[in-house]
């Protein structure tokens, strides 16, 4: 009798704990719901809802898809890795990863400097910078079809086009600009840069604008220069921001479309025809959208990679 109470005195501690459990969930689901938690929960299911209709069925839907051969007419037939593989041993698609490669490294190199260069120059201005601010973003604001027609123009190949009026201005030309392919993809890479410039300037501008000016005091008392403004305190104020835009600029590069699109068409001779032109000739030109959606999982994949390992190399840079 006095074992079986001794071992009901030792349990009871923890049988008291588990059925406690119950009202302590129940109590905590009230102040959940006090605090707003059941409110916050009833307005994200509309945004639940738009995210999962609009951004994550279509995800989810393309990967299936490109296990499978189908023109969205006809029921689908699956095909395992048959789409990938025919992707893959397309001669076209190493053509058409040398030239997304070729524009984003020529966009990193005329491209990247120039909204910076541009942010700096309108935070050095004493008088204007509204104006300038304006004139810079304003291609920004102009659709991107109504930009390229009109640089078409200005690209004529003819004596009379505008830019071969300049070049002959000063002893040179006529050039071939789009319809040469050595020129093709850099006269495409200056209109992108004309075009997209505004937008990492106000950027800029806007990270610009929470620098300490005392640091620029201190340098001006210093006698420093404004390139040694620049390399001693822009910069190293504005590397977390640089370090962002960077990684942006080249995802955004290597998923090129509108530019060599419609300059060009991926002309002349495939020069311009960039992964994201073959993808929409796999899916509207030969109706193989199992194949353009295999092309598009490899493109994720490869800039998911390319992503996850510049956030490991640069994982340091901001904070240094």
């Amino acid at each position: 009798m006095l074992a079986g109470r001794t071992a009901a005195q030792a349990v009871s501690p923890e049988s008291r704990r588990i059925r406690r459990l119950p009202g302590r969930l129940a109590a905590r689901l009230v102040r959940w719901v006090r605090r707003g938690g059941l409110s916050a929960l009833i307005f994200m299911i509309p945004l639940l809802v738009v995210f999962g209709v609009f951004s994550w069925w279509p995800i989810a839907r393309g990967l299936v898809m490109a296990f499978q051969q189908t023109n969205l007419v006809e029921p689908a037939q699956w095909v395992g890795l048959d789409n990938f593989r025919k992707v893959l041993a397309d001669p076209l698609l190493m053509v058409a990863v040398r030239n997304t490669a070729w524009f984003a490294l020529l966009a990193l190199i005329f491209g990247y400097p120039a909204p910076l260069a541009l942010a700096i120059f309108v935070r050095e201005l004493r008088r204007g910078r509204g104006l300038f601010s304006v004139l810079a973003y304003l291609p920004v604001v102009l659709p991107p079809v109504v930009a390229i027609l009109l640089w078409r123009v200005f690209y004529d190949a003819s004596e009379s086009g505008l830019f071969n009026t300049l070049a002959r201005a000063v002893g040179l030309g006529p050039f071939q600009w789009l319809q040469d392919p050595r020129s093709a993809m850099p006269s495409i890479v200056l209109e992108a840069t004309w075009a997209g410039a505004g937008a990492t300037m106000i950027i800029y501008l806007a990270a610009l604008s929470g620098v300490r000016s005392d640091l620029y005091e201190a340098a001006e008392i210093d006698g420093a220069s404004i390139w040694q403004r620049i390399v001693h305190v822009t910069l190293p104020q504005l590397r977390t921001i640089l370090l962002i835009t960077l990684l942006l600029q080249i995802i955004g590069t290597f998923q090129v479309f509108t530019e060599p699109f419609l300059f060009t068409g991926g002309g002349p001779a495939n020069a311009t025809t960039t992964i994201l032109m073959l993808l929409y000739n796999y899916a509207f030109i030969n109706g193989d959208y199992g194949g353009a959606t295999a092309l598009s999982v490899l493109l994720a994949i490869f800039l998911g990679l390319l992503s996850l390992a510049y956030f490991r190399l640069t994982r340091g840079w901001s904070t240094t």
